[in-house]
């Protein structure tokens, strides 16, 4: 779902399956299961997933990362899905049909798309979908548009801009969402339900102008386009449903928003516990579910252990039956009885660091003293463009490929992956590990003042995801060889403490992924290098305002461009931009790898899916 920016979060207790059944271990990492299970234990109707990190949100309108992705995939369905194999073809799901200009359901000017709505779905809770459930969900996600959220990818083809505060400025004629007047906000939530409707048994989307990729973004994967239950949501105290209070409910905290840590939705799994305490996901299979349900009665997606070898054993024993699996530790599991290791998956996705422009130093432990004077850096260091290029040429990019993800990665050509390399040059120049460049561009920083002053920093990495942890002390090698008074500290942070601070602004480098929502190079300029884009909002103002000068035109004109051609000529320029400003140090363009026990049947990897497996999609069969 992508899309979505992965969260690797730490994980603190796990389920394990023996041949007793079902207890929780609650020892710290690396020590012993408080229960020995003598054996594999196979059971048929339950399937446990040792995961990487614990979902942020349940809201489809809020969730914009792997994790919380992962969850929300197995609870709910979409209008339509993607063909399997295909990232350009799709197939109905609570829709009947998918839109095309052959079977008149999509205008030839590419601006109206109508679903007709299958009838007789059922909700966890047993109402039955109707049109009118569709209509709502849009609405209501994107009148919610939380700040750093999904709904930028709506919002844009039905309206022209980027947030629903940037539709009400429009209409209201302000420059900013606190000068709105209380007109102007129910002509916000007016122009919002005109744009999608319900037409007797049809749901209609009207587009402010003609978009690529429209489809993608409403299919299965994508889980700011989930279908949710309007009475049940109303029931729960979510938006009402009318034009002049939306703004009530609009970019709520996180956990004030109704579907924070619920679920109700038409898909094959339904909630049974969320665990916050534990990170642990319990779900069951939805015995009315419309495509028949699921062969797997039980699910549990457990984020609960650190510590690989602990992982890696329980997978050997089969007391689970699949687990995440950093890459650096891949091989440990080659040749294990009993085990099916996939790699060198072809994710759709990179791996980056963003360079906060703005950092935000009241109190900051991770800039020392706040000043260029040896003991810290100043909240603008990364404003400097020769900073920017001196981090991004003291990074040895082959030895890290090479040495820490095996080979399941290349170096990046900017910020569109590999993947995507039909959209640009693939000739075009990329950054490679030159310490002589490096010196170079740090003795231009701040005229001078950086090479003779020194500075002071602290890159933080997310535990437990070690890969990046070897990034962050590659770079600081290659860095602290270059001058004795350059100093870089790496700082592990689980990601319930990180999380607030990236938005805070208070980390001065933000490593993070990107998972495609749909395979198109706007899905990565957008987020990459728009002043409104998610990645861009973690720069501070003097980031963002770097955007709009520089990037926000061409991004724009990508997306609005219709001919294959002048698109390519775009993401080509776009490319090479990326490249000559270095907003962002470009880490990889990552692959990826799936270990589960070979008595799991099903599984298809799909390059741009957030969950790891669909569990709807697998059964468990020792033949």
């Amino acid at each position: 779902m992508k899309g979505k920016v992965w969260l690797w979060l730490v994980l603190v207790a796990v389920v394990v399956i023996g041949a007793a059944g079902i207890f929780i271990w609650t020892g710290q990492k690396g020590e012993p299961a408080a229960e020995e299970a003598q054996g594999p234990s196979f059971n048929p109707d339950l399937f446990v997933y040792l995961g990487p990190g614990d979902a942020e949100t349940l809201d489809p309108s809020k969730a914009y990362d792997t994790a919380s992705a992962e969850i929300i995939f197995q609870y709910y369905d979409n209008l339509i899905a993607y063909k399997e194999g295909s990232l350009d073809e799709f197939v109905p799901m609570l829709a009947t049909e998918v839109p095309s200009v052959e079977n008149g359901l999509l205008a030839a000017d590419g601006m109206t798309y109508t679903f007709p709505i299958r009838k007789g779905v059922k909700f966890h809770n047993g109402a039955e979908l109707t049109p009118e459930d569709v209509e709502y969900s849009f609405e209501r996600n994107i009148l919610a548009d939380p700040a750093g959220g999904p709904m930028w990818m709506l919002i844009e083809p039905l309206f022209g801009v980027s947030t629903i505060e940037d539709l009400a400025c429009q209409i209201a004629g302000v420059d900013s969402f606190d000068q709105v007047d209380e007109a102007a906000l129910v002509e916000t939530g007016k122009r919002v339900m005109a744009a999608i409707e319900v037409d007797g048994d049809n749901v209609v989307f009207h587009l402010n102008q003609p978009y690529p990729p429209f489809l993608s973004i409403l299919a299965h994967n994508s889980s700011w386009s989930a279908i949710l239950n309007k009475e049940w949501m109303i029931a729960n105290g979510a938006w009402d449903g009318r034009a002049e209070t939306w703004v009530q409910w609009h970019n709520l905290p996180t956990e004030e928003q109704v579907l924070f840590d619920k679920a109700m939705g038409t898909g094959p799994y339904k909630q049974v516990e969320w665990d916050r305490s534990n990170s642990r996901h319990t779900m069951e299979a939805h015995a009315d579910y419309w495509r028949g349900p699921a062969a797997i009665k039980t699910v549990i997606v457990n984020n609960g252990v650190t510590e690989f070898n602990t992982r890696k054993l329980m997978l050997q024993r089969g007391e689970v039956d699949a687990i995440y699996v950093p890459v650096e530790n891949s091989p440990q599991l080659e040749g294990m009885e009993g085990v099916t290791v996939l790699r060198n998956l072809p994710l759709l996705s990179n791996v980056c660091a963003i360079f906060n422009q703005e950092i935000n130093a009241v109190d900051n432990e991770f800039v020392g003293s706040g000043q260029l004077d040896g003991n810290g850096i100043p909240p603008d260091f990364f404003s400097d463009i020769n900073i920017r290029k001196a981090f991004c040429y003291a990074f040895d990019y082959e030895a890290f490929i090479s040495e820490v993800v095996l080979g399941e990665a290349s170096v990046p050509y900017g910020v569109i992956p590999k993947g995507l390399s039909d959209y640009f040059d693939p000739n075009g120049p990329r950054y490679h590990y030159d310490p002589e460049k490096a010196a170079e561009y740090f003795k231009k920083a701040f005229d001078g003042e950086v090479w003779e002053k020194g500075f002071k920093v602290t890159l933080v990495w997310n535990i437990p995801n070690t890969t990046r942890k070897t990034a962050c002390e590659i770079l600081e090698h290659g860095i602290e060889a270059l001058n004795p008074k350059f100093q870089v500290e790496v700082q592990g942070m689980e990601w319930a403490t990180m999380l607030p601070r990236r938005r805070e602004g208070r980390l001065p480098m933000v490593f993070i992924g990107w998972l495609a929502d749909f395979a198109d190079p706007h899905n990565f300029v957008y987020p990459y290098l728009h002043s409104k884009g998610d990645f861009m909002a973690f720069t501070g103002e003097l980031g963002r305002n770097f955007a709009a000068a520089e990037f926000d035109e061409l991004v724009n004109a990508g997306i609005n461009e219709t001919d294959p051609a002048k698109r390519v000529a775009i993401y080509t320029a776009l490319q090479k931009k990326s490249i000559e400003l270095a907003p962002h140090l470009m880490l990889y363009d990552a692959c990826d790898r799936r270990a589960h026990r070979d008595w799991v049947k099903g599984f298809v990897f799909d390059p741009i899916r957030p969950a790891q497996y669909d569990f709807y999609a697998l059964s468990k069969s020792l033949d």
